[in-house]
């Protein structure tokens, strides 16, 4: 499958084989974690090079976790949502928050224990949808400490780290800080 450009500096990496990713011709390997350089070089290099195998991966176990549980999901999804929106007007509206439960502490803490209570009892939800999201991100990270890396893994991260191309996980990484060396 060719790359995908999307922008003069922007493409999409391969979808590689089911036998490169996973089948007979990977090769797995316990890594050493006494040498957390070596193993988080080989965690980035895998990002790199299997990122659009990972996002397939991701989805479909979203998915599958979607299907067998709906109502769940969509309900943790509105938790989370909720959760976020409420997190980010106390934060942005700080003098009107504390004004409000100077004039109104009950209603102030009535909306407390309210949101507790709506918490703890879509928490079963919330967990399910958290679980779609961390389950893809947790097998992700577990191939990419196990897979040990080959010469076409190899070429194509010199290529992404001499910034010949940029896909959407190098573009991710560089945002978090994640400097992929040259060796």
């Amino acid at each position: 499958m060719s790359k995908a450009k999307v922008s003069g500096e922007f493409e999409f990496a391969p979808l590689r084989s089911l036998d490169d990713f996973l089948l007979e011709s990977a090769r797995f390997q316990i890594p050493n974690v006494r040498d957390l350089e070596k193993w988080g070089y080989r965690v980035t290099s895998n990002l790199l090079y299997y990122q659009t195998n990972y996002f397939l991966t991701a989805l479909i176990i979203f998915t599958i976790v979607g299907v067998i549980h709906p109502v769940q999901v969509a309900a943790g999804f509105i938790v989370t949502s909720v959760i976020f929106m409420a997190f980010c007007y106390i934060t942005n509206e700080r003098a009107t928050a504390s004004q409000f439960k100077r004039k109104h502490p009950i209603i102030s803490v009535l909306v407390i224990l309210a949101g507790g209570y709506f918490v703890t009892y879509m928490l079963g939800s919330l967990l399910i949808f958290l679980l779609g999201i961390f389950l893809p991100i947790s097998v992700t990270f577990i191939h990419a400490s196990l897979r040990l890396r080959n010469l076409k893994n190899k070429i194509s991260n010199r290529v992404e780290t001499l910034g010949l191309k940029k896909t959407p996980m190098g573009i991710f990484l560089e945002e978090l800080g994640i400097e992929q060396e040259v060796f």
